[in-house]
């Protein structure tokens, strides 16, 4: 009997003794955090949706701190936060419009198929069945990857069969664009409502031959911009959004309509006719000129 006693005892003092040894270590070995970690973390999203590129919101705010991080890395805090975080590591509260993410593809049921994919629903996947079932390499594929990836509802296929943006529930975290195999999804500034709806880089012929709303890459836009805010650039027409005005020439002029807002046939008959009016009226100016 007094050998367990005797046992327990010994193995009482050496529990202390560890423990005070342990108690001492944690001291002398702690990490001191940064109090402004936490109140970074209070001000991010908390949805741990990756669209920061770290993992995690803890990632997030722990390099915003060690300034590998901007203070609006967290799009879906908002602007509000981002001031608030831009308070606590004493910055100036950044300026700038609100993003949103814009699927570069209207092409769906009007894009051409090799075959019928009847795999996982899932577009990573349908890109490993010889590269997937579009004609068009460029295209949306429409199995929903981008929906999937978003935490914030704001993806959707739409009716025609392509991925969609809702701009309200949208917070730019950019998770979908990161689950595109195709790279079709970008970040656009939410107010600006001209956007090119395609990322064919084929020539005209090639781009033509796989969907009816490709963009041919023919100029007509570039040639018919005032701001000089729309280039073809590999084949696809590319928007300027620090130049875009929104004024929709380019609209007008795209026989594809691959630029949004698509002008209808009324608007596009009107402008061709004023077109045609401005014309006459300058050859007429020169031609007076050259009788005086």
């Amino acid at each position: 009997m007094m050998n367990i006693v005797a046992a327990i005892l010994v193995l009482g003092i050496l529990g202390a003794v560890f423990g005070a040894v342990l108690s001492v270590a944690s001291k002398i070995f702690e990490v001191k955090k940064d109090p402004r970690e936490e109140e970074i973390l209070s001000h991010l999203a908390g949805a741990n949706c990756g669209g920061c590129g770290y993992p995690g919101c803890g990632g997030c705010a722990a390099a915003i701190l060690a300034g590998d991080a901007p203070v609006t890395a967290c799009a879906p805090a908002g602007a509000e936060n981002a001031a608030a975080i831009a308070k606590i590591m004493g910055q100036e509260a950044p300026s700038g419009e609100r993003q949103v993410a814009f699927v570069r593809c209207n092409g769906g049921v009007n894009a051409k198929k090799r075959f019928d994919y009847i795999g996982v629903k899932d577009c990573i996947s349908a890109t490993k069945v010889a590269a997937g079932p579009l004609e068009c390499s460029f295209g949306c594929l429409g199995f929903g990857s981008c929906v999937s990836a978003c935490q914030f509802g704001a993806m959707s296929i739409g009716p025609n069969g392509t991925a969609v943006v809702d701009p309200d529930k949208c917070t730019a975290c950019m998770a979908c664009a990161a689950a595109c195999p195709r790279k079709l999804i970008v970040s656009v500034p939410v107010s600006k409502k001209v956007r090119v709806t395609c990322a064919n880089q084929d020539k005209g012929k090639g781009a033509m031959s796989v969907c009816n709303n490709s963009c041919i890459g023919c100029g007509l836009c570039q040639r018919e911009c005032k701001k000089d805010a729309i280039h073809v650039v590999n084949g696809v027409a590319v928007i300027d959004y620090d130049k875009c005005v929104g004024c929709k020439l380019c609209t007008k002029v795209c026989p594809r309509d691959a630029i949004l807002p698509a002008a209808t046939a009324e608007e596009k008959e009107k402008y061709k006719a004023i077109k045609k009016a401005q014309a006459e009226k300058a050859r007429a100016a020169a031609e007076a000129a050259k009788g005086e």
